[in-house]
């Protein structure tokens, strides 16, 4: 999901405060040292750990903290994993951010259970963890969660595709992220029950995990086009998925007359719808989930108040083909709104 050289470069600059190795910290954004600690006095730090420094979705996030730490007066520490799925990097980077005397962690876990084991440790140190984006599991691990619905998401694209297929019957392929995630697992399952069929249902006549990566995509689209040719509707994990798809497809000559749908809503992939590529796509919001995230830390560190339960950062559809049943904004907004 490495797509970030045309990024404006304030998006460059927040890449750069965070290091290419998921052991190290960076300070980003550092205040004036005004905020104190509940308990205590000082520079208040607060942790960012995203699952990758690459992918513009967290690049976004990390601008979203970088603004709200510099606003709040307070240090930035962030890290990411070397890949998405790196557990270890993150658990690393959970210790050596509670041994920096970090007041709040805000995290993008790699893998929703692995990563709980450290997050307790961290919270029995006084530190509060906020996941960000992707819910551990269970989701009561952590302090709170500032996300996406992303059963939500999964609906609105499947209730979008149901409508635009307008009766016809549906040979769907799913082009998944990996077993075990949960923001992937949620909105597989919120496409299903948008478009209103179970798992194991013979409508999904070919599933494939992607990783939510383009040329994974491409693969796995080619792979379950060796297996259903006659595939007319395609879920994917993320846009990038979504375009290594439709790369297969427009091989095949089929990027006509299969419908895509997918979820991220960044300016790649917003793009992407508005040039016919991808039907609709869900739009989230990272940069506010991280600025929601720095100041529910500081609100902690002045006041020792804790975030508590899910936040919704919202989600919309975006599509130019409108229909009817299915509330839907157009590239013009999504253009507006989306992020790398």
């Amino acid at each position: 999901m490495s797509r970030i050289s045309s990024l404006p470069s304030s998006l460059l600059r927040a890449a750069a405060c965070t290091g290419v190795a998921a052991l190290a910290l960076t300070a980003c954004g550092s205040g004036s040292g005004s905020g104190t600690a509940a308990g205590g006095s000082g520079e208040v730090k607060v942790g960012l750990i995203t699952k990758t420094d690459t992918n513009p979705f967290f690049v976004k996030m990390k601008e979203g903290a970088e603004k709200s730490a510099k606003a709040e007066g307070v240090k930035l520490m962030t890290a990411a994993g070397k890949f998405d799925g790196d557990n270890a990097g993150q658990v690393t980077a959970i210790e050596n951010m509670v041994a920096a005397g970090v007041k709040g962690i805000l995290i993008t876990p790699s893998d929703s259970k692995a990563i709980v084991p450290a997050i307790e440790k961290a919270k029995a140190k006084g530190v509060l963890v906020i996941a960000l984006d992707t819910p551990t599991e269970p989701q009561s691990a952590v302090d709170a969660l500032f996300a996406t619905d992303n059963l939500k998401a999964g609906e609105l694209i499947g209730e979008y595709a149901k409508a635009a297929m307008k009766g016809k019957p549906a040979k769907i392929a799913t082009l998944d992220l990996a077993p075990g995630v949960s923001v992937g697992i949620q909105r597989h399952n919120g496409f299903l029950k948008g478009f209103g069929v179970k798992e194991g249902d013979p409508a999904v006549v070919c599933s494939q995990d992607t990783g939510g990566d383009q040329s994974k995509g491409q693969t796995a689209m080619e792979n379950c086009l060796q297996k259903a040719p006659d595939i007319n509707v395609v879920y994917t994990i993320n846009e990038p998925a979504a375009l290594g798809a439709y790369t297969a497809l427009k091989a095949k000559g089929r990027e006509k007359d299969v419908l895509i749908v997918s979820v991220d809503g960044g300016c790649t992939g917003t793009r992407a719808v508005k040039e016919g590529k991808i039907a609709a796509t869900s739009q989230q919001y990272p940069l506010k989930m991280a600025a929601e995230g720095v100041k529910a830390v500081v609100t902690y560190a002045k006041d020792g108040k804790k975030a508590s339960g899910y936040t919704d950062t919202g989600v919309t559809l975006i599509t130019d083909k409108a229909q009817a049943g299915a509330a839907s904004k157009d590239t013009a907004y999504g253009l507006e709104n989306c992020w790398g």
